[in-house]
C-alpha cells in the first residue's frame, strides 16, 4: 500500500500480451453502488480496453458485479465508464492510437485518496513468438533463482 494506494484489481494478462511502452493515472465517473462494489473486490479487468471518442476518454469491457443491496441502483456491469484524463493527454493518447497501432489496456484498479483510480497502459499487441521468448525468459530466470536458492542453502 505504497503512497496511499489500495490495489483493487489488477490485469496480469496485459503484461503478457502487451509490450508496455507509458503509463498514465486516470480517474473514472462510477455510480455509487459500483464503488461499493469495487470495495469489495467484485471487479474484472480482464478483457477490458480505453478507446478516445471525441475528445474523451471513455473504458469498456470493465466488469463490474451488481451490489447485492444496490437493488434499483445497481449499473449494467458492462456498462461504458467515462475516464478523466487531462487534454493535453487525451490529444497525446489520441494521435498515438491512430497513428502507430497503440492500445490503451488498463493494467490495474485502485483507490488513492478515496477516489477510484485506473492505471492506463500504452500498449502494443505482441506476437504468438514475443509472448514464448518472454515466458522462456521468465522461466530461466526462475530456474537461475532456484539454482543460487539451493547453493546458498548448501
Amino acid at each position: 500500500m505504497a503512497d496511499g494506494k489500495k490495489v483493487v484489481a489488477q490485469n496480469k494478462k496485459a503484461r503478457h500480451d502487451y509490450f508496455i511502452e507509458d503509463t498514465f493515472e486516470a480517474g473514472i465517473v462510477l455510480a455509487g453502488t459500483e464503488v461499493k462494489s469495487i470495495r469489495r473486490g467484485k471487479v474484472n479487468l480482464k478483457d477490458s480496453f480505453a478507446r478516445i471518442k471525441d475528445g474523451e476518454a471513455f473504458l469498456m469491457n470493465m466488469h463490474i458485479s451488481p451490489y447485492e443491496q444496490g437493488n434499483r441502483y445497481n449499473q449494467d456491469p458492462l456498462r461504458t465508464r467515462k475516464l478523466l484524463l487531462r487534454k493535453k493527454e487525451i490529444f497525446r493518447l489520441m494521435g498515438l492510437t491512430k497513428e502507430k497501432g497503440y492500445s490503451l489496456i488498463p493494467l490495474e484498479l485502485y483507490f488513492k485518496g478515496g477516489f477510484a483510480k485506473i492505471e492506463l497502459a500504452l500498449a502494443k499487441g505482441k506476437k504468438l513468438y514475443d509472448k514464448r521468448e518472454s515466458m522462456k525468459e521468465r522461466d530461466s530466470k526462475r530456474e537461475i533463482e532456484r539454482v543460487f536458492r539451493e547453493r546458498q542453502k548448501g
